[in-house]
C-alpha cells in the first residue's frame, strides 16, 4: 500500500510547490471564526450526536438547489451524499466497484492518489491522454468496447496536474458512450469555482440522463479545507451501495464540519469571498509563470484558465526525480510528472501548485528551482 503523493507532502520544505492547497491567508478566517459561535448558538447540541450515513439533511437540501441554480444539475437531495472530502469518495467508489483485474480508464496524466488506490484495488489502468482539446474519444470507445472497464476516472474541469478543461461537446459524447458500453464515469470536480476568465462548461453529470455518471464536487478546498467536505451526487442504484460502504467506513461525516460548512457556504460573504478569491489565485499564476519565463532556460506550460496548478514540461536534458531529489535538499518540494502518470514515465514533467506560496516566496521558489535546474544541467 502506498500513497506517493502523500510521501511528497510529508517532506520538510521552506517552499512547498507540491500542495494544490490554497494558502489559509486568502481564506476568510475571521469571517470562520465568527460564524463557529453562530453555529453552536444555534445548534447547541451538536456535538453530542451524528450525522446520518448520507450526510446532513439541510446541507444536502441546500446544496441540491445550489447544483440546479448554478449548474443546472437535476438532483434532488437524496441522490447526494456527503463525504469526508474527495478522497474518501474515490476511495468508497473503489471499494464498491472495482475486484482484482478490473480494468480502470484513467486519464494521462492524472491525480496520483487516485491512481495508487485504483492500483490497491488490484484494478488494470487503461490510459487515455488528456490534451488542450480533450480526449481521443475514437480510443477510449476502443477501449470501452475492448475491455469493458468498471470505471473512467475523469477530472474535466481545470484538469489536475495539466490545467486543461474538456469542451461541451466531448462532454456529451463521453456519456453517451458510457451509457452505451456501460462504464460508469466517476467525475471529480475539485475547483470548478476557480476560474479566472469565464466559468467552465456544465459538468459531466449534466447530459447523464441513465445514471452513469458520478459526480464528486468538492467544496471546502477554496473555503475551509479542513472542514473535508465533498457532496457525491449519484442515481440510486450507484448511491444504495455507496451508502452502505460509507456507513462501514466512519458511519457518516461528522455532522460539526457539515453545519459549520453550511452556514458558511449559504452566507452571501461566501460570492465576495470566490471572486477576491480567483483575482488573487490569478495573480498568484501570473507571478510564478513570470519567474519562469525569466530563467535561461525555456519551461513549458500551456496558461490553465482556473485551478490551482501548472503543468510544466523541463528543459531538455533534465530528469523530474533527480531535480526532486536535489530540490529537497535546498528545502523546495514539487510534484513529479512520473508519480501523475500512470506508465510512470513522464519524466520531463513536474507539477507547480501556484495557489500555496504568496507571491514573494513564489518568485524566490522558483528561483531557487531554476538555480538547482541549471546546476543538474551542467553535470
Amino acid at each position: 500500500m502506498q500513497n506517493t503523493l502523500s510521501e511528497i507532502h510529508q517532506i520538510p520544505a521552506v517552499c512547498s510547490f507540491s500542495q494544490a492547497l490554497i494558502d489559509p491567508n486568502l481564506l476568510p478566517n475571521l469571517f470562520l471564526s465568527d460564524h463557529v459561535k453562530q453555529v453552536f448558538d444555534r445548534y447547541p447540541k451538536l456535538l453530542g450526536t451524528y450525522s446520518s450515513v448520507q450526510g446532513d439533511e439541510e446541507l444536502r437540501e441546500l446544496l441540491s438547489a445550489d447544483l440546479q441554480r448554478k449548474d443546472k444539475l437535476q438532483v434532488s437531495p437524496d441522490e447526494l451524499m456527503i463525504t469526508t472530502g474527495g478522497q474518501q469518495a474515490i476511495d468508497l467508489l473503489s471499494s464498491v466497484f472495482l475486484r482484482p483485474m478490473d480494468y480502470v480508464l484513467v486519464e494521462r496524466p492524472t491525480y496520483s492518489s487516485a491512481l495508487d488506490c485504483f492500483r490497491q484495488r488490484g484494478a488494470r489502468l487503461l490510459p487515455v491522454e488528456i490534451r488542450r482539446e480533450g480526449y481521443d474519444l475514437d480510443l477510449v470507445e476502443v477501449f470501452m468496447k475492448r475491455h469493458k472497464p468498471r470505471l473512467f476516472y475523469t477530472n474535466p474541469t481545470f484538469h489536475n496536474p495539466t490545467g486543461f478543461t474538456v469542451p461541451a461537446a466531448q462532454r456529451k459524447r463521453l456519456v453517451e458512450l458510457a451509457e452505451r458500453y456501460g462504464c460508469l464515469i466517476v467525475e471529480d470536480d475539485a475547483v470548478h469555482d476557480v476560474y479566472f476568465d469565464a466559468p467552465p462548461p456544465p459538468p459531466l453529470y449534466s447530459y447523464d440522463t441513465e445514471g452513469w455518471v458520478v459526480y464528486l464536487r468538492s467544496f471546502s478546498k477554496y473555503l475551509a479545507p479542513g472542514l473535508r467536505i465533498c457532496a457525491v451526487a449519484a442515481r440510486t442504484a450507484v448511491m444504495a451501495p455507496l451508502l452502505t460502504a460509507k456507513s462501514l467506513a466512519d458511519n457518516g461525516t461528522p455532522l460539526v464540519n457539515q453545519k459549520l460548512f453550511q452556514h458558511c457556504f449559504e452566507s452571501e460573504r461566501l460570492q465576495q469571498h470566490l471572486e477576491k478569491l480567483r483575482t488573487a489565485l490569478q495573480m498568484r499564476r501570473d507571478v510564478m509563470e513570470q519567474a519562469l519565463c525569466a530563467g535561461p532556460a525555456s519551461w513549458q506550460w500551456h496558461r490553465p484558465q482556473g485551478g490551482l496548478n501548472l503543468w510544466v514540461r523541463l528543459p531538455d536534458g533534465l530528469n523530474a526525480n533527480q531535480l526532486l531529489t536535489e530540490s529537497v535538499r535546498r528545502g523546495l518540494t514539487f510534484v513529479p510528472g512520473t508519480i501523475c502518470d500512470p506508465l510512470g514515465e513522464m519524466t520531463n514533467r513536474i507539477r507547480l501548485s501556484y495557489s500555496f506560496m504568496n507571491e514573494a516566496q513564489t518568485r524566490e521558489g522558483v528561483h531557487l528551482l531554476v538555480q538547482v535546474a541549471e546546476q543538474l544541467a551542467q553535470h
